[in-house]
């Protein structure tokens, strides 16, 4: 069985009184971080993760202290909080139907300081298929979300040179195996 790999690296360091308790929390969660001059740097070695597991009592708090900043995950997070009994101290926290570039953004929003910030993530695969391999730069302002594959640049190179369209060596393979 292949694994895809998603190493990512956000740029620049975000400052930790940039993001609000609920966006820390988050984001601590999603990324591997360490700290450069007091500055969070957030990655993900193999992939970000929105699959987290979170103390209540940390979840609620950090939700309480939140509350003057709007938060995207903020409707997902409670309303699979309010599916937990009330002595349960661990909730895993399904966040795959928000992204962790709208968690970014959200920051963006209340730091006017902070102009941008970006995302650029390797795809890799544990075996050598050719839909497993690649990359993508995205650019989060506050106002928009904007991102390119390296599928998507070789698309534009291929129209810019007229060669035609760009397929994957995968789809050309599939064919192959078909005969």
């Amino acid at each position: 069985m292949a694994d895809y790999l998603n190493p990512t690296v956000i740029q620049p360091t975000i400052p930790p009184h940039c993001m609000t308790p609920l966006e820390r929390l988050l984001l601590t969660r999603m990324f591997a971080w360490e700290t450069d001059n007091g500055e969070y740097y957030f990655f993900a070695e193999d992939s970000p993760n929105n699959e987290l597991t979170i103390e209540t009592k940390d979840l609620r708090a950090a939700i309480a202290a939140s509350k003057e900043h709007p938060s995207s995950a903020l409707s997902t997070i409670v309303e699979q909080l309010s599916g937990c009994e009330p002595e349960e101290q661990t909730l895993y926290l399904d966040l795959s139907s928000i992204s962790w570039e709208a968690i970014l953004q959200d920051v963006l929003r209340h730091n006017p300081q902070i102009p941008y910030i970006t995302a650029i993530t390797s795809f890799a695969c544990t075996k050598m298929r050719p839909d497993g391999f690649g990359g993508m730069a995205v650019l989060i302002t506050a106002e928009a979300i904007r991102g390119k594959s390296t599928h998507d640049v070789l698309e534009e190179l291929l129209e810019e040179g007229e060669v035609g369209p760009f397929e994957p060596a995968s789809k050309s393979n599939e064919d192959q195996n078909n005969v």
